[in-house]
Order: C-alpha cells, then structure tokens, then sequence
C-alpha cells in the first residue's frame, strides 16, 4: 500500500465500459513511499476529496479491493487517512 495526497482530479467521458461510473483521481504519493514513480491517477470508490491524505493499493489488489476484478485498473483508493503520524 501507498500514503498520498489527493490533489486533483480526471474527468474521462470516454472510456472503457467497465469503468463507467468510477470517479478518478490524482494522488502524489509522499516522499517516503513513492520509490521511483511520482503522481498517479487512482480510481476512487471510498468518497475520497482533493487535499485528503488516502490509502492506496495499487496491481491486483487494487482490482479486488474495489470488486472490480475484471476491470483495466491499476491503482484505487482503497481508505481515507484520519491520522497519519510520520507520514510527511
């Protein structure tokens, strides 16, 4: 899993099928955690807003954290931080 901040959005009109509905985001994952890749677009189901620190999973489990397991995912908003000592 991956701590980062929310700190805009992506609006898609078109797009795959198995993902119409779903509310994309982008995270910068905080220093300490982003190794090599920097900002990421996640898909949200958890109700996440732009500023909140989120949890994020990100390959298969991103899929099947958010029962989509059959759709072209690859990283979702799994959680919203209310605490995150250490974090930043």
């Amino acid at each position: 899993m991956i701590v980062g901040k929310v700190i805009g959005s992506v609006v898609a009109t078109r797009k795959n099928d198995k993902l119409i509905g779903s509310k994309f985001l982008i995270v910068e994952p905080f220093q300490k955690m982003e190794g090599e890749q920097g900002r990421f677009v996640a898909i949200d189901n958890v109700g996440a807003g732009i500023g909140e620190i989120v949890l994020v999973a990100k390959g298969s489990a991103a899929r099947i954290g958010c029962n989509m397991e059959d759709s072209p995912i690859d990283a979702a908003i799994i959680g919203i931080v209310d605490d995150g000592v250490g974090l930043e």
